[in-house]
């Protein structure tokens, strides 16, 4: 070289030349220290991964990225892989395993990565490529990243074990959707983005990384997109944050709108098919992505798969194997298979004291398509309906007692699939079932604070035709009608039925009667059908009815006799201590079985009728009990009107301060609620407080939006009266007043409620107040305590009109006045007031 060129060689090329004179192996690294792509986007959601899986690879010699398809993986691996790279002596490498086939060879593959030709390895032995490749890297200080090493598990496995074996300097960041399985690997599972919460305004929304993915991919297709928040949050949840399904659906919005993509994710599979044209096959669509991991699976596992896809929010071992096994699998392997199936990052193993399996919801709609296509959706359907109805019908004895909890809180963590076993009974027509289904779930749902919901499913059952079990069918409605007594949380009981449900409830409670009349009275409801029937078609006959059941061999339905002994007592007006002995019975019973919803009812009817008589501090202590039950087992739709009455009766204490605060509980309370007759009953207590404070907009508002809740209330008398009795004191021309008046008598004589009778009578004698007529408001007054069986200190008309009458009266007048309306006819005292 230094005759032909005129320069001396380099020290390097010289030491070659004598080591290659001397026969010595010459070993030649790559000439660059990494293979890492330069990538041309942006990373986005995972900021806080890359330091703690680069910390992992650190401190081991084999690192593995697990997680399904599409989660990111690859990303996350290249991110890493590039921080370390200046701490990497002889570099980072990225092996692409998913071009190679299943039989294909992992250390050839990686040969290729690493550049290196086979006639710069020296005297490495033989021609297999795992020792030249162990030959090449002996004495390396690189990283490793073999990629998707998922359908070549076992071949990576192997080659992972012998390069980290006998080459000391190098460590391995694997990417896979199941762990390699060696000795010495640690696992990072790579989970979907986040995902913006329930309730999430704008900017947490458009924060959220799954959100900001979908936003920044598509605006790199159009510059016009706009930030429909609601509409974003719709469509980063359908995918489950999965980054590849965000960006394929991202690459859609160059041909549709924002909210045009969200409302047809539920074709996902033919709608995110715009992958980008220099992606690997799997990737350029969302069923790809999942048909590369269900491609390796084995026969079983295929039919787990896609049997657990019936269930809605996931199963147990014990229901996937009630539903999952047949045919080829035994029960006994179930277990074994979903352990599989959760290494393959197919499903979800969530903790607990028993492991739950789930799937991401793209994995499960396309396992519910192999569902269709295996011709098996009929009989899994069939199968998880009757996993669910066993579980519920097993769950709801325990449901009146003081493990009620334990078991509440294991049907709601069944709650979805219980909704989807009763739609799919419902769908299919399957009457039988469905009802079945109901009799058994119907206090669940109402003690779980589901009530609007198991009120539809209830009535969309009882609608199907077919041929039902008599008991089955009275068990139903008995508990159907029986709720919607329920309805109502405080003495006024404002909303005793649903909108229109009246005559539903009405002919439902026939049917019951006559079939328990001519059925073992097995189940508590038939038992308790009798009472429930005279109670709502001849109140004042109900009495002995619900006496009857006092010595019940189920201690709960005595319990529940007692308690509606005394309700009896209030909605008829009679003596009020009989009344509140037989609610002061029944809360020590309740409370002995460890009922909280009965505890919590029992307390509540007490306190009503201590604050009807004045004792408002006390009251509100009993309201503060009941709530804090209730929140035992998550009652929030009544915690919300015990919170509202609270509120009032704070406020008539002279204690403003507490007052705002019960609301702005009851407020926050309602926030988590659905059920329109609790918000109703907050908005009308919201109404009265404003009327109490001077403010009739805000209390013609409120009034407003309480009769909005509650729907058409030409066929509710209870709502119609309330409503007048209140407008009748926002009127300010005394003629509109008088108008409301008669419409409010006219309600409350339909509902045939004594307090509600006497609330409207105070209404009345506000009237003749107005007029000037004292004695007529004051026999009025009498009349309203005559009705309920004591005067209600709780509504502040009384005592504004006591003392007005009183003053102008005089003690003596006032007395004679009382007296005379005491023993009245109210009708003719009402008429003589109200009179054109």
């Amino acid at each position: 070289l230094a005759d032909a060129l005129g320069a001396d060689p380099s020290p390097e090329l010289a030491d070659v030349h004598v080591a290659l004179l001397r026969g010595e192996v010459v070993r030649r690294g790559p000439r660059r220290r990494t293979n890492l792509r330069a990538e041309l986007t942006s990373f986005i959601g995972r900021d806080e991964e890359v330091p703690a899986v680069g910390a992992l690879v650190a401190g081991n010699r084999l690192t593995t990225l697990i997680g399904p398809g599409g989660s990111g993986k690859t990303r996350l691996a290249a991110e890493t892989a590039q921080t370390l790279l200046e701490d990497l002596p002889d570099g980072a490498w990225m092996i692409e395993l998913a071009a190679i086939g299943a039989d294909g060879d992992v250390a050839q593959a990686v040969l290729a990565g690493l550049g290196l030709r086979d006639g710069l390895l020296g005297d490495a032995p033989g021609d297999n490529p795992t020792e030249r490749a162990v030959a090449a890297l002996h004495e390396q200080e690189a990283l490793l990243v073999l990629d998707n090493c998922e359908h070549v598990i076992d071949a990576a496995a192997a080659f992972a074990h012998r390069v980290l074996g006998e080459c000391r300097g190098l460590r391995v960041l694997a990417t896979s959707r199941e762990p390699l399985g060696i000795t010495g690997e640690v696992l990072w599972a790579v989970a979907p983005l986040a995902l913006p919460k329930d309730g999430d305004g704008p900017e947490a929304v458009a924060a959220s990384p799954a959100v900001r993915l979908l936003r920044e991919r598509a605006g790199a297709v159009r510059q016009d997109l706009d930030g429909d928040a609601p509409a974003m949050a719709r469509v980063a949840r359908a995918l489950d944050g999965m980054p590849l399904a965000i960006e394929l659906a991202a690459a859609r919005l160059r041909g549709m709108s924002l909210r045009q993509l969200a409302d047809r994710l539920d074709d996902r599979f033919h709608l995110l098919t715009g992958g980008s044209r220099t992606a690997l096959p799997r990737h350029k669509t969302l069923r790809a992505v999942i048909d590369w991991s269900w491609d390796l699976l084995d026969d079983d596992e295929k039919l787990v798969l896609r049997r657990l896809s019936v269930f809605a929010s996931g199963a147990g071992v014990e229901a996937a194997e009630r539903v999952c096994a047949g045919g080829p699998v035994d029960p006994g392997r179930v277990l074994d298979l979903l352990t599989a199936l959760t290494e393959k990052s197919l499903l979800i193993a969530e903790d607990g004291r028993s492991p739950r399996y789930r799937m991401l919801g793209t994995i499960k709609e396309y396992a519910r398509q192999r569902l269709d296509e295996a011709g098996e959706t009929v009989l899994a359907r069939r199968a998880h309906l009757a996993h669910v109805t066993e579980l519920v019908e097993t769950a709801e004895p325990h449901l009146y007692r003081g493990e009620q909890l334990e078991w509440l809180a294991a049907l709601e963590a069944e709650h979805d699939d219980v909704t989807a076993a009763m739609r799919g009974a419902i769908g299919a027509g399957e009457a039988q079932d469905a009802m079945r289904l109901a009799a058994a779930a119907g206090w669940y749902w109402w003690l779980g604070g589901h009530k609007t919901e198991g009120n539809e499913l209830i009535k969309a059952a009882t609608a199907l035709p077919g041929e039902v079990d008599d008991a089955v069918r009275a068990v139903v409605y008995a508990r159907a009608v029986h709720a919607g007594i329920h309805n109502g949380r405080t003495v006024r009981d404002l909303a005793a039925w649903g909108p229109g449900d009246r005559e539903q409830a009405d002919e439902w409670l026939r049917h019951a009667y006559a079939i328990s009349l001519r059925v073992p009275p097995g189940h508590r409801a038939i038992r308790f059908t009798a009472a429930l029937e005279r109670l709502v078609h001849a109140p004042e006959e109900a009495a002995p009815a619900f006496e009857d059941l006092l010595g019940d061999e189920d201690p709960w339905l005595g319990a529940l006799a007692r308690l509606h002994l005394g309700r009896l007592g209030i909605v008829l007006g009679r003596d009020g201590t009989e009344a509140d002995a037989h609610l002061e019975a029944a809360l020590a019973a309740f409370r002995a079985l460890g009922d909280r919803w009965g505890t919590s009812f029992a307390l509540t009817e007490l306190a009503n009728r201590i604050a009807m008589r004045g004792e408002f501090t006390r009251a509100c202590e009993l309201y503060g009990r009941a709530v804090a039950v209730m929140a035992e087992f998550g009652a929030n739709e009544d915690a919300v009107s015990v919170r509202s009455r609270q509120a009032q009766l704070h406020f008539l204490a002279g204690d403003p301060g507490a007052a705002a605060a019960a609301m702005a509980e009851a407020e926050r309370t309602a926030e988590r609620v659905a059920w329109p007759n609790a918000l109703a009953e907050l908005a009308l207590a919201q109404a009265e407080l404003a009327r109490w404070n001077g403010d009739a907009a805000q209390a013609r508002e409120r009034l407003d939006a309480f009769a909005e809740l509650l729907g058409d209330d030409s066929r509710r008398a209870h709502v119609r009266a309330v409503r007048h009795d209140l407008l009748g004191y926002l009127a300010e021309d005394a003629a509109a007043a008088r108008g409301h008046r008669v419409a409010a008598v006219a309600a409350a004589a339909e509902a045939a409620h004594a307090p509600l009778t006497a609330q409207v009578l105070v209404g009345v004698a506000d009237q003749a107040l107005r007029a000037g007529d004292h004695a007529g408001a004051a026999r009025l007054l009498a009349a309203g305590a005559a009705v309920r069986g004591l005067q209600d200190h709780s509504l502040p008309d009384v005592s504004r009109i006591e003392a007005a009458t009183r003053t102008a009266l005089g003690d003596k007048g006032f007395a004679e006045a009382t007296a005379a309306g005491a023993s009245g006819n109210r009708e003719k005292l009402v008429a003589a007031v109200l009179a054109p």
